[in-house]
């Protein structure tokens, strides 16, 4: 049985929320007492995810490209006619990009990692943080990787784009620092979903070597740590980093 993570009265929106880490953190988060906006680009995986989880709690599915500004003032528009406010923003939402070297990486696979990976959550923080000033409370939690802090091989992109996710946070973090709003990234090691898919064996076995407790993450680990952060009780750390990488970092 998890620990319990008092979030009742809160509302949260979960970018990439429909599969994965995100449908695992919805999943905690309704488990706590929250209502959930799940942002997905997919509207078909938000709609399924949403019609399983209906009976657990309260969640919209909204269809949106975290890549497009106007399209994410549209979802905060229907979150907030939903829900009435909102109070965590989950900034999940992501792509791993080819496995390949830096000098032979494709320009256009670059460029796309780093609008979904890194300018996604700077979009997104860009139209709810208003609302949490304007409501002196909330609480923002970007999903990072342990590739921010060491850079993978052969994943320049995804390395790159993670370490801007760490640096937005703690840049963030420090602007919000008189009012109640934490915010706070996580550096997971990998864990098995979908986004394996997008990666070649070998450059799975290669991470799974890094970790010293010898497997991968598991997506209800990461999820577990999200809600505290997501929670009250993280009021007073901010632009901190949270490792989750099963001893590969120790810092």
């Amino acid at each position: 049985m998890s620990n319990k993570i008092d979030l009742t009265d809160k509302n949260a929106v979960v970018t990439g929320g429909a599969q994965g880490i995100g449908r695992a953190i919805v999943e905690r988060l309704l488990e706590s007492g929250a209502a959930i906006a799940i942002w997905d680009r997919d509207e078909k995986l938000a709609l399924q995810a949403a019609s399983k989880l209906k009976s657990r709690g309260r969640v919209e599915p909204i269809a949106v490209d975290v890549t497009q500004f106007a399209e994410i003032e549209r979802a905060r528009a229907a979150t907030l006619a939903a829900l009435g406010r909102i109070d965590i923003l989950i900034n999940n939402a992501g792509i791993t990009g080819p496995n390949v070297t830096t000098w032979e990486y494709p320009v256009e696979a670059w460029q796309s990692v780093m609008r979904v990976n890194l300018e996604g959550p700077f979009l997104c923080c860009k139209a709810i943080v208003p609302l949490m000033i304007a409501q002196n409370y909330g609480r923002i939690v970007n999903i990072a990787s342990i590739a921010g802090k060491e850079g993978n091989p052969n994943a320049p992109a995804y390395s790159a784009s993670k370490a801007g996710v760490i640096a937005l946070t703690k840049s963030l973090g420090k602007e919000l620092a008189n009012y109640d709003i934490a915010v706070n990234c996580v550096t997971p090691a990998a864990a098995k979903t979908a986004i394996f898919d997008q990666m070649t064996q070998s450059h799975i076995d290669y991470m799974l070597s890094k970790i010293p407790r010898g497997r991968f993450v598991t997506v209800d680990e990461i999820a577990a740590l999200v809600a505290f952060c997501a929670s009250a009780d993280c009021s007073f750390t901010t632009g901190a980093v949270f490792d989750i990488s099963g001893g590969r970092a120790t810092y």
